[in-house]
């Protein structure tokens, strides 16, 4: 087992500030951001064209008030629907979306909203995507945890009532290795009864090993559908690579993994195309993979260390509950997780609508976990925090405001046999 541990400091020597530079202002010196890199598995899909074909086609002005009429009156959301639901012309008609999205909710999840907690077991990154406050050319405290600070944390976590853990790591295979990772589904399958994944994508086996290890399922973030744009923001790296990473889903399943969850970073791009994009994703691989379980996420961009290069495209609460909105309304039976970024209005407000997961008692940083459960004062190095949150309630006041918001939390729907 390994069991290093590593916090420092990155201070750029002037040979990586001189690359740094480059990467941002000469687009010959990247690498093509559509060719697969040594090692990365290429599997037989045409999940991908389908979703881009029907993006590359989507003009949502041509969407009128009568569409989005015809799409909330119809029972069943047809993709041509669910477009005229993502356009600026269903705006006007959000609160008769909101109240078909309760209906669908409440039909297929009754009043119940799923509890879990991220945990940041690792910040070292190899990537320069220049929105990230993880990636490598910041100069941020990094840390990368040992097993025996890993069980210590998730027994925090576990004591608290947890039984959800979603594990995260910078995308680093030097530093977060694939073994190092199973090592830390095992600690985890101590403690809790779901266990999560959202790390750098992997090949099958790969996956399937983690599954082995005690993975349940594995989030990727697209980060954005518009390769164009994507390449203009992963500059460095394997992250850089867009079609190995859209197909991360599919390799997960074909891995072993329960469930998968995707997610564009919404203003990256145009949040429309994004969230169309994200929504057949999980559309056209539920209809391949008819026995998995899927969900959505979307998250907008938060404010990050060292970051003055993005200025992201504005989606605002309304624009925000419009997609989460259609994506109920389109895919009835997915899952809808709403994260820390937004605020405690927000999140309390999504769950009677449209949202089916929450995350509480977050910490986006490394190995604080216990300072910031118990109050105690750390005796182990901490790792800055990926981005800032804004709904930072504890799990116990999260459990209690659900409650009291006539909502039935739920810590667990699973159990091994």
């Amino acid at each position: 087992m390994e069991n290093s541990f590593f916090v420092d400091s990155q201070k750029l020597s002037a040979a990586a500030l001189e690359k740094k530079h480059r990467l941002e202002n000469d687009p010959s010196c990247r690498t093509d951001h559509m060719k697969y890199m040594e090692g990365m598995e290429i599997i037989e899909s045409d999940i991908c064209e389908k979703v881009m074909s029907q993006v590359k086609a989507y003009d949502y002005t041509q969407y009128t008030a009568r569409d989005v009429l015809a799409a909330l009156e119809h029972e069943t959301c047809t993709m041509e629907d669910f477009k005229a639901l993502l356009s600026p012309a269903a705006e006007p008609y959000l609160e008769r979306m909101a109240q078909r999205a309760r209906t669908e909710t409440g039909k297929h999840f009754g009043n119940t909203v799923y509890l879990f907690t991220p945990l940041y077991i690792a910040n070292y990154c190899e990537n320069y995507c220049v929105y990230c406050g993880f990636n490598c050319y910041n100069d941020i405290r990094r840390m990368k945890l040992n097993m025996e600070q890993i069980d210590k944390e998730m027994k925090v976590i576990a004591d608290s009532g947890m039984e959800e853990i979603l594990i995260l790591t910078g995308e680093s295979r030097s530093k977060s290795s694939v073994e190092y990772i199973g090592e830390a589904c095992k600690l985890a399958r101590k403690y809790f009864r779901m266990v999560g994944l959202e790390i750098y994508p992997v090949n099958t086996d790969e996956y399937r090993y983690l599954h082995e290890c005690g993975a349940d399922y594995v989030t990727v973030f697209q980060e954005t559908y518009d390769t164009d744009k994507y390449e203009t923001l992963h500059l460095l790296g394997h992250k850089r690579v867009w079609p190995y990473r859209f197909d991360a889903q599919e390799r997960a399943l074909r891995g072993g993994m329960r469930g998968v969850a995707f997610s564009a970073l919404l203003g990256l791009s145009d949040f429309r195309k994004d969230a169309l994009a994200s929504a057949l994703h999980v559309y056209y691989l539920q209809r391949k993979y008819p026995h998995a379980e899927m969900s959505l996420s979307c998250p907008r961009l938060r404010p990050i260390i060292n970051n003055d290069k993005i200025n992201p495209l504005d989606v605002h609460e309304t624009q925000l509950c419009q997609v989460l909105c259609a994506y109920r309304i389109f895919l009835p039976f997915v899952g809808i997780t709403v994260s820390s970024r937004e605020s405690e209005s927000f999140r309390n407000g999504i769950v009677k609508i449209a949202a089916t997961k929450i995350s509480a008692g977050v910490s986006t940083g490394i190995g604080d976990h216990e300072s910031k459960y118990t109050g105690k004062e750390s005796d182990s190095a901490e790792g800055d925090e990926q981005f800032e949150i804004s709904d930072d309630r504890s799990f116990d006041k999260m459990y209690q405001d659900m409650s009291q918001e006539g909502l039935q939390p739920v810590l667990n729907d699973y159990l091994y046999v």
